[in-house]
């Protein structure tokens, strides 16, 4: 049986993390023929439909969401293995105390630190998860060395530095029977017009907010919870729907509906994970080597 080259895998992660071939393509600086060879090769691979057509762009089967996982792993595996000889990771030692927000713990981070732990044996990775303030007043104090948040939501940004990793963009969820897939365009006051259901959970009601203030509507929340499953599943059953980023986004709910997403008419900003430290302190290389592992793979984090 033929396997899947690097190539291929790769310009199947940058379709699935743009949603558009084209977009994919003009990234990666090929041609659309091109990605469209490729990710049609891996399919026939890989025997099953990864990518499903439609005229706004490329979205996920449910077999490609589970092989972007795997492949996302791949191409991060790759990249360290050709750049770890580049430094001797026996000889980094020391204490990292790291803090982390809740949706970045859940969504973004583990399998970093999975890979981490074992690349750097030497350090001893003490984890936290705390709140964006607690996070804040920890990175000043010196309580953490490091964290990795919602960059997106920090507040004092003269005492805290940090580096933006991934910009995921928010989009509007909705169950696949609802009507709004009908329409050609989605704005602001079509969603205001439905019941929304508000996830809570590291200030993304306070996000929200801040860009439907940005106009004269506002969202009929009938239910708020600090759940991302709950929110996937009300808006899978129809009994709503809301805007979240693609970084928690998945396309089935725990009861196996399907969950869509259609990018807004209306400018909405997106969630910013990065790493941030207390400006002015000097940095073990414990921290260092994490915050040089960390912007390893870029190019494979999701969007």
């Amino acid at each position: 049986m033929n396997e899947p080259s690097i190539r291929q895998i790769r310009y199947f992660i940058a379709v699935a993390n743009s949603g558009q071939i084209s977009r994919a393509a003009m990234g990666l600086n090929v041609s659309q023929s091109a990605v469209t060879t490729a990710v049609k090769q891996l399919e026939e691979i890989v025997g099953t439909q990864l990518l499903e057509r439609h005229p706004g762009g490329a979205a996920l089967t449910y077999e490609g969401n589970i092989f972007l996982d795997h492949a996302r792993r791949i191409m991060a595996a790759v990249d360290e293995a050709v750049r770890s000889p580049r430094r001797r990771r026996d000889d980094v030692t020391g204490t990292l105390r790291l803090a982390m927000t809740y949706t970045v713990a859940g969504y973004f981070l583990l399998p970093f630190i999975e890979r981490f732990v074992r690349a750097f044996p030497g350090v001893d990775l003490k984890l936290t998860e705390a709140s964006r303030n607690a996070i804040e007043e920890g990175l000043v104090s010196g309580t953490f060395d490091l964290a990795v948040m919602l960059t997106s939501n920090i507040v004092n940004q003269e005492g805290i530095s940090y580096d933006t990793l991934l910009q995921s963009r928010r989009r509007l969820w909705l169950s696949s029977q609802h009507a709004l897939l009908d329409q050609p365009s989605i704005s602001l006051a079509d969603v205001a017009a439905e019941p929304y259901i508000m996830l809570t959970v590291d200030e993304a009601s306070n996000t929200a907010q801040r860009y439907w203030n940005r106009t004269s509507y506002r969202p009929r929340t009938i239910f708020r919870t600090s759940s991302v499953e709950a929110v996937r599943s009300m808006v899978a059953s129809g009994m709503g729907v809301t805007i979240l980023s693609d970084m928690v986004y998945r396309p089935w709910s725990l009861d196996g509906r399907r969950v869509e997403v259609i990018l807004l008419a209306d400018p909405i900003p997106t969630m910013d994970v990065g790493l941030a430290w207390a400006t002015n302190v000097e940095q073990n290389s414990a921290v260092s080597a994490f915050r040089e592992f960390m912007h390893i793979g870029e190019e494979q984090l999701p969007r």
